[in-house]
């Protein structure tokens, strides 16, 4: 690690999503801890950076990422992943448990956040609902909430029986840890690998189907209103689905929901038009343009909480089969930012703070985090973007230890320019 404990930031134009509030600031950080916030500073001998035509927000977060360590280190790695999150402007992420060992215990939960420490980027372990993810008995929440777990999910696997569902969120309603389920029925989904419907059936691949997402909302929607449990929608793709979220949030259930940037950018009809390239396979699948415009709508009117990117790498041998043998996920770390600008940003759907707040607040207090404040004698918490650039995304863009993403040559809006955390000032990818 290369530290700049002391870095002036010039000029940039300063957001607060928690205020929302906006100005021109000059930042000035010692010893990794923000001095002075004025309008202008002027310092001798002390390293600057020109941020005059770029934003500056508190640093964002990713809550949903699969890092792949301990056991998959030949997807990524926690040190590669913070890498990827680091070109794409993420100073924190929440890490998924779908690893071997699942992150089930609480020595799995101490080694990922003692790895975490060894980056820049604050690695936040999300542990199993159940033990060894298998549905069938609680972990031992409290004691992994000690160690330092977040939240309670078994992602990849939903959580399919309904009385362990309701014990999960009867006990992480003591600790004050929301439970995130992978929202599906598998009962409706034996043997899918894209979303049902007219596209699938075209192409003779066995579908998914939006029911299988909603049956399990709103199954979870009832337990959490019994129970007065957080329940929290993960990577919500279908329009009813949103509905359903919208609903129980004006009865008062205890509900947030997240969606992943690729389920805002792309449909169903990209498995055809790329010839069945693996890369649009992911899970939930890309659902019709219906469905897509309902995820927007859900973002703009604060259905949708969080914006996220399910970040899952694969090596290029388990990718570059036929597709219904390919697992299922993308890359998204390094997209996130220039997908938001060119699906919400320019056509007007969300203001540039709205959508910082969905990267830096909303995640936060969904996982019970401090929020990083741009002020007087605190960390300094920072990611410096600009939000109408425009640029290619091309593979030497690519942190991450793999390259699973269909966005390579696509062209994004809005740029990720450089983080600051603990002590680091890093530029992002090419900026």
């Amino acid at each position: 690690m290369i530290m700049t404990p002391d870095l002036l930031l010039k000029g940039g134009t300063l957001l607060d999503p928690v205020d929302n509030t906006s100005r021109r600031a000059d930042i000035l950080i010692r010893e990794g801890n923000i001095a002075a916030v004025e309008e202008s500073i002027a310092v001798e001998g002390f390293p600057s950076v020109d941020v005059s035509e770029h934003y500056v927000s508190p640093g964002w977060m990713d809550m949903h990422v699969h890092l792949r360590e301990p056991g998959f280190e030949h997807k990524e790695t926690i040190a590669t992943g913070c890498r990827a999150a680091v070109a794409g402007g993420f100073t924190a992420v929440a890490c998924m448990p779908n690893t071997e060992p699942p992150i089930h215990t609480r020595d799995v939960v101490e080694f990922i956040v003692e790895r975490g420490n060894q980056t820049m980027v604050d690695v936040h372990p999300i542990a199993c609902v159940s033990k060894k993810r298998e549905g069938k008995e609680l972990t031992e929440m409290a004691d992994l909430v000690d160690g330092g777990a977040v939240a309670f999910s078994d992602d990849g696997s939903p959580v399919q029986h309904s009385g362990l569902m309701r014990r999960a969120l009867e006990y992480s309603s003591m600790l004050d840890r929301p439970i995130i389920n992978h929202m599906e029925d598998l009962t409706l989904n034996p043997h899918g690998h894209m979303h049902e419907g007219a596209v699938a059936t075209r192409l003779g691949v066995p579908g998914i189907p939006a029911l299988a997402e909603e049956v399990m909302i709103a199954r979870d929607l009832l337990i959490a209103e019994a129970t007065g449990g957080h329940v929290h929608v993960a990577h919500i793709s279908t329009a009813r689905a949103v509905e359903l979220v919208r609903k129980a949030k004006a009865q008062g259930i205890r509900v947030t929901a997240e969606v992943c940037t690729h389920h805002l950018a792309l449909t169903d009809e990209a498995v055809e038009s790329s010839d069945y390239d693996t890369h649009t396979k992911m899970h939930p699948p890309l659902r019709p343009e219906s469905d897509r415009q309902a995820l927007i709508a859900g973002v703009k009117d604060g259905t949708i909480d969080a914006i996220c990117t399910d970040h899952a790498p694969h090596a290029s041998f388990e990718k570059e089969v036929e597709f219904m043998a390919a697992p299922f996920g993308i890359l998204g770390l390094e997209t996130a930012w220039g997908l938001i600008g060119r699906e919400l940003l320019d056509p007007g759907h969300l203001s540039v703070m709205d959508a910082v707040r969905k990267l830096t607040v909303t995640p936060r207090a969904i996982l019970g985090l401090a929020q990083p404040s741009v002020s007087e004698g605190t960390p300094a918490n920072l990611t410096v973007f600009n939000a109408d650039a425009t640029w290619v995304f091309k593979k030497h863009h690519i942190k991450s230890k793999s390259e699973n993403t269909p966005f390579v040559g696509d062209e994004m809006v809005g740029r990720a320019i450089g983080v600051y955390n603990r002590n680091q000032w890093q530029l992002c990818a090419d900026a």
